[in-house]
This record gives structure tokens, sequence and C-alpha cells, in this order.
């Protein structure tokens, strides 16, 4: 009988492969195996362009997978296979991002009566003038 690539004999996957919730937790896609299963089971996670289902789905180096974490899309090519959870460092040793960049929103200029972050409470001054902007008295 041929063995699979997850059989060794003993039911272990082969070191040419892992599954991939457990890749997904060591390059630090998500924060725990738990949410990686999630991840993969809701249809957010494609590999090789194929949508899977199964968190046990093995992953291999060279595979591409293409990930959504809410409005976020991130493609990453597998370029190694880790041991362990380990440092960030480490973690990004394990894959390469071909993410498309983020979007720049498409003015400077924030619409009327928004405020930049951190600028702290309007003055009165302020307010007068967003009244008058707005058309209210």
């Amino acid at each position: 009988m041929a063995r699979t690539d997850r059989d060794q004999g003993d039911g272990r996957p082969t070191s040419s492969s892992q599954r991939i919730d457990r890749w997904l937790w060591f390059v630090r896609v998500v924060k725990s195996r738990t949410l990686a299963a999630g991840l993969v089971s809701d249809g957010r996670v494609r590999l090789n362009r194929e949508k899977i289902a199964r968190p046990s789905q093995p992953v291999r180096v060279g595979d591409v997978l293409t990930i959504t974490i809410g409005p976020r899309l991130r493609i990453l090519k597998v370029v190694g296979l880790g041991e362990r959870r380990g440092p960030p460092s480490e973690a990004q040793t394990l894959y390469e991002d071909l993410s498309p960049p983020a979007k720049q929103p498409h003015s400077a200029m924030p619409a009327a009566g928004e405020r930049d972050a951190g600028l702290g409470r309007p003055t009165k001054r302020d307010r007068r003038l967003l009244d008058k902007l707005k058309g209210e008295n």
C-alpha cells in the first residue's frame, strides 16, 4: 500500500506538510489555533485559489494562501514549515507576503464637520464655525 503525505506509518504528517490551522498560528496570522481553525471552517482561506473548509488540510512549501480577515486581504506564499510558534521575526521567515498594498484614502481633506483623531474637543470658536458650516444657528 502506498503511503500518503499524512502517513508515516504512525498517522503523523510528514515533515513536507503541516496542518493549515497550525501553520496559520505559527506565522501569527491569528492569536490562537482555534481562531485559525474557525477562519478555515468559515471559508475565509483559499489554498492555491481553491476554497478549503477543513482545518486539517495539509499545506506545503510553495503553496499560496489567500486569507480574508475583516476588510483586509492577505496573500502569503509558504516558504517554510514551522516547528513552534516563535517570535514574530521567526514567523516572518516562514512566508513571503504577496499582498497588494493597502489602499490610501482618496482625499487628504476631511469631510465637513470631521476632525483628525487626537485633536481633542473643539473649542467654542470651532463649534461656532462648524455650526455655521452646517447651516445651523
